[in-house]
């Protein structure tokens, strides 16, 4: 029986703990070390700055952490494999083989490209009738091309736009010799790509139980042990901090997904048949993941100049803060006259508290956001404009920046164009170009279960469930939300199988939008994962035109799953 494949992770976004790469270096042995550095907004940040310079659009901080981490990868023999390129993954490799030679390190190179499809962005029909056409255009590829630079020698294989679960397919594809229509394989990687992709939110990063979790030492960095069967176990490095549990894994698992059919460019994933368990300390075992063909289309993450932004918070202190609150909104209402800003948005956050102690305890903030296409408009004229009431507004006045000059944004969209139409090539170290065909097979995606957004089946007649306790919905369940575009997912989970056979029929879309009250004029679906002991929310367009041209103070939703867990309800006495 073939040594599993250990795959570690380095980087869960752009702006990840530095020191990461090298920790996972020098903390254990590892086949293959991964690095995510790209998200929607990351693109439309990478996207601007090729804008100013044609040569860049890659995560720069990647290169500066080679500076002191290729030696060492070289070796110790680990692979690294990174979508650090960006919108450049040839120009990453290029500056990558120039550092090699400065610090006198052999190393083969490779990179994967095709993702970009900016070029052909008028054959596609990506021009948006209000933002006109794309900044950035990159389909998200799959995992052969990294296989395939792999199996040509490459020590490091650089990509652009893949999905994050590819940067573990393609190491473990390439090394078990896997078929492209090895789908339960493939499937079982992907949902370790999955796990891992995120950094630290595995080992007890944004976990809703964070105080059960060791966390004096740095939170280690997530490790797959993948086997040839596409099983695998999460585990992290001895003495490291944080935990790895069925329940930090399972966090994660929610962590931005739909329904149960999890789409790629390889595989459709099926959440549902997802198996953990607790091997050991520390090791969590993943099984009996199944999978089928992937749909027939790819999608492309689309990034548009959305216009200008700007935004100001007002500190209010003490009594009457409503009336102060309304006071500021009419002065700049009449500031704005009859032309104000394309979105106004305000927004009320905390309540002084009652006979308050602090000054803190006695204040709440008023937060004013704008956007228009006039930079102008949303620019010094907007924050000169608020600041002017600082001896000729409400008592107290304050504000929690200087004026300022405000800044563009970007509109994300999804688009989809089929899989043949995508030009997948992998570079390999010696400049030779392979072309990757599409899926040997495809498939629709599954409609929705039909049940998931039917109402429950919980008896709330007064005593039909025992005794019960009011009390906050997280005595009782985990949850992690963010964001896929403008949409948010919540994703939230039992502890025990009886607190389960009760939250399941309980948290209905309904229920929902009784406890979570902005969701109500958005569409709300439904998800069940009976394996997961978890319920996923997708509340549409919750985040507007995604985080870049988001007006909410949580653009990203990160926070929507602990407002739900805040929130009172009655729970059974005997599943407390």
């Amino acid at each position: 029986m073939s040594q599993p494949l250990r795959i570690g992770n380095a980087s869960g976004f752009y702006g990840d703990r530095f020191s990461a790469v090298r920790e996972m270096l020098e903390g254990g042995p590892l086949d293959v070390l991964t690095g995510d550095y790209l998200a929607e907004l990351t693109m439309l940040i990478l996207g601007r700055g090729r804008m100013k310079d044609p040569d860049a659009g890659y995560a720069a901080t990647f290169l500066r952490q080679m500076e002191e981490s290729l030696g060492p990868a070289v070796e110790r023999g680990t692979a690294i494999v990174t979508n650090a390129g960006g919108l450049n993954p040839r120009g990453l490799a290029e500056r990558l083989r120039e550092l090699a030679a400065r610090l006198g390190i052999e190393v083969r190179v490779a990179h994967v490209e095709g993702d970009d499809l900016l070029a052909r962005a008028e054959e596609f029909g990506f021009a948006d009738p209000r933002y006109g056409p794309p900044l950035t255009a990159n389909a998200y590829l799959g995992a052969w091309g990294i296989a395939e630079c792999l199996r040509s020698g490459a020590d490091v294989v650089v990509t652009g736009r893949v999905t994050d679960a590819s940067l573990v397919v393609g190491p473990a594809a390439a090394h078990f010799g896997w078929a492209r229509d090895d789908w339960d394989a493939l499937a079982g990687a992907t949902v370790a790509g999955h796990v891992l992709e995120c950094g630290a939110q595995a080992t007890g990063g944004n976990y809703a139980f964070f105080e059960e979790i060791y966390n004096v030492k740095a939170l280690g960095f997530p490790i797959a042990e993948i086997r040839a069967d596409g099983s695998s176990t999460i585990t992290k490095h001895e003495g490291t901090g944080g935990a790895v549990t069925t329940e930090t894994v399972t966090a994660q698992l929610l962590y931005e997904i739909g329904g149960p059919s999890y789409a790629g460019p390889d595989v459709t994933t099926r959440f549902d048949t997802i198996e953990l368990a607790q091997e050991g300390p520390d090791r969590v075992r993943i099984s009996g993941v199944r999978g089928t063909p992937p749909p027939p289309s790819a999608k492309v993450c689309l990034n548009h100049l959305g216009g200008h932004r700007n935004e100001m918070t007002f500190v209010l202190t003490g009594l009457g803060i409503e009336a102060k609150a309304e006071s500021v909104k009419a002065h700049m209402a009449a500031v704005f006259g009859d032309a104000p800003p394309a979105r106004v948005e305000w927004t009320l956050i905390g309540a002084p508290a009652a006979d308050p102690a602090t000054q803190g305890e006695a204040t709440a903030l008023l937060r004013c956001a704008v956007l228009d296409p006039d930079a102008n408009k949303v620019g010094r004229a907007f924050s000169n404009a608020a600041v002017e009431l600082a001896l000729a507004g409400y008592p107290g006045f304050t504000m929690t920046s200087p004026p300022g000059k405000g800044s563009p944004y970007g509109v994300y969209k999804p688009a989809y164009v089929p899989n043949e139409a995508v030009e997948h090539v992998a570079v390999t170290p010696g400049g030779s170009r392979i072309p990757i065909p599409p899926p040997p097979a495809t498939a629709t995606l599954p409609t929705a279960d039909a049940s998931a957004d039917a109402p429950g089946n919980a008896d709330d007649r007064p005593g039909a469930q025992g005794p019960v306790v009011r009390a906050p919905l997280g005595r009782v369940a985990g949850a992690r939300s963010g964001d896929k575009g403008g949409d948010a997912n919540i994703g939230v989970w039992a502890r025990t199988d009886a607190q389960w056979r009760w939250l399941e029929p309980f948290l209905t879309v309904e229920r929902l939008n009784d406890l979570l009250p902005e969701t109500r004029n958005h569409r709300v679906h439904r998800h069940l994962l009976p394996n997961l002991r978890a319920v996923n929310f997708v509340v549409e367009g919750l985040l507007q035109e995604g985080v870049s041209a988001s007006t909410r103070f949580d653009p990203q939703g990160k926070a929507l799953g602990e407002w739900l867990r805040s929130r009172l309800v009655d729970i059974p006495e005997a599943v407390l």
